[in-house]
């Protein structure tokens, strides 16, 4: 049932971010200041005081970890004293449309008036201070990266499946199979797609990276685009080296009323679902799909009543461009049309969790001007964490809260078998995925593939990358690798793959 009671629609009235780039970056704001900056912005936007909030949500950063919890200094930098204050357990790309969807159910259940949320990154100034630091230039500076706990490396980081850049790959190649794309045409549509993000963020103020990028720009490989691992490239991942931050203001329709602010600078929010991978990358049923991303937009779809012929735009997250070639697979979203209102985690900035507050900001800015419905989609984690909402200029007739969000049973209902894991085995086994890494020289340093054996189990093998007949037929894209056989074989140190 639709909502009708003002008092319980939930609007976003407010939105603002900062690019924060000083000559020297180590005189750059720390995630703090960029929060505090991001959310004057907001408020200037609203006409509404800061003081006034009664709930205040907090993307984690890492950047300035250090800090720690940031819900009192920033509460009191602001002038606030908020009911309710939290900060989100971790960093996790899907955050900003989570806390998004907590404000609104908030609204909606009459708990709160006026919401902030808000997040910011500062990478490039603690790059800055912990240099100086290095250098003996600031002694008093206490070096951001704080020394992690060593840890006995698990089964996959043995196999240097460590990190994002590491992992999204998998999907990337198992997917250019499934489609039964070419190595060619697949890196085209990643260019074509990774072009329009560079011209959205040429023309968006807020973007870190202004200027565009053809498609020939995007798959050219050069000293300014190395490979980082196959089939990507520097200019199609992430750029976390930013001072980036960005909030926004949600309000009830009745409260943004009161307070005199013009219909037409009222966003409203609709409703979202969420739904999540399990959290290691070799428990999962498959690469070359994801059932939690799949449940989270078309529950999403559902929940408003709407197909992506109601959407003037969208923000399908971009960390890697497996994750929007899926999802505008899943949404229907055409291939021509831009699949962001902020530029791209490339272009637009990657401030880690908080990116899609940035596109929240532009979303808001978009449809103040034109149009009647955008659809954001938040990734997160490995391919992990999957959240969609959508907004509008105008009512949205089937939104209703507080709503529960949560629909990891409905994903867990669609998955398919996890294969067993097979951690010692040697013998004939076929490619389910792989990638290969890069050094900063361009050079290759190391590879993995992800292998099924006769009885279905999956399996890890290192690839020898001195190894040139081994090396073409992963990346040189004349036949493809995924569902071919080989051979896992013992080495001293664990197990290799010959073709």
């Amino acid at each position: 049932m639709a909502m009708t009671d003002p008092e319980r629609i939930p609007v976003i009235i407010g939105v603002g971010q900062v690019n924060d780039r000083p000559d020297d970056p180590d005189q750059g704001l720390d995630s703090l200041g960029l929060m505090v900056a991001a959310l004057k912005v907001a408020a200037e936007d609203a006409g509404v005081p800061l003081a006034e909030i009664d709930s205040l949500a907090i993307v984690d950063q890492i950047s300035f970890h250090h800090l720690g919890k940031l819900c009192e200094p920033l509460a009191a930098a602001i002038g606030a004293s908020p009911a309710i204050s939290y900060q989100s357990a971790a960093p996790h790309g899907d955050t900003p449309v989570r806390l998004l969807n907590e404000a609104a159910n908030r609204i909606g259940a009459g708990e709160v008036k006026l919401a902030a949320v808000v997040g910011g990154e500062a990478l490039r100034t603690a790059a800055g201070r912990a240099a100086k630091a290095a250098s003996g230039e600031d002694k008093s500076y206490n070096a951001v990266r704080q020394v992690a706990t060593r840890r006995e490396p698990n089964y996959a980081q043995k196999h240097g499946l460590s990190a994002p850049v590491d992992v999204y790959p998998l999907y990337e190649n198992a997917t250019r199979a499934a489609w039964e794309q070419s190595l060619e045409d697949a890196q085209f549509e990643s260019a074509e797609i990774w072009s329009r993000f560079s011209e959205v963020a040429a023309a968006n103020s807020g973007a870190w990276i202004r200027k565009p990028a053809s498609p020939a720009d995007i798959l050219r490989v050069d000293e300014r685009n190395r490979p980082i691992a196959f089939p990507y490239s520097k200019l199609m991942v992430a750029n976390s080296s930013v001072n980036q931050g960005a909030g926004f203001l949600v309000a009830s329709l009745a409260e943004a009323r009161r307070r005199g602010i013009a219909e037409d600078r009222l966003i409203y929010v609709g409703m979202g679902a969420a739904a999540k991978e399990p959290a290691s990358i070799l428990r999962r049923d498959r690469y070359d799909g994801s059932v939690s991303m799949e449940t989270s937009i078309t529950r999403t779809l559902a929940l408003n009543a709407m197909t992506a012929q109601d959407f003037d735009c969208v923000e399908l997250y971009s960390c890697f461009p497996c994750v929007p070639k899926m999802a505008r697979r899943i949404l229907d979203w055409p291939s021509d049309h831009p699949a962001t209102v902020f530029g791209g985690l490339t272009f637009g900035g990657g401030p880690i969790a908080n990116y899609m507050s940035h596109a929240v900001v532009s979303m808001v800015q978009k449809l103040r001007g034109e149009g009647r419905y955008g659809f954001l989609f938040a990734n997160g984690g490995f391919a992990t964490d999957n959240h969609c909402i959508v907004l509008g200029n105008r009512p949205i007739a089937a939104a209703s809260f507080p709503q529960d969000f949560d629909y990891q049973a409905e994903a867990e209902e669609k998955r398919g078998p996890v294969p067993e894991l097979a951690e010692e085995y040697a013998g004939p086994a076929t490619i389910e995925s792989y990638t290969v890494f890069y050094g900063r020289d361009g050079a290759p340093k190391a590879g993995v593939v992800v292998a099924r054996t006769p009885e279905g189990k999956r399996t890890l093998a290192h690839v020898d990358v001195s190894d040139a007949g081994t090396l073409a037929f992963l990346t040189d894209g004349k036949a493809e690798p995924v569902g071919t056989s080989g051979e896992i074989v013992a080495l001293d140190e664990g197990y290799g793959w010959r073709s």
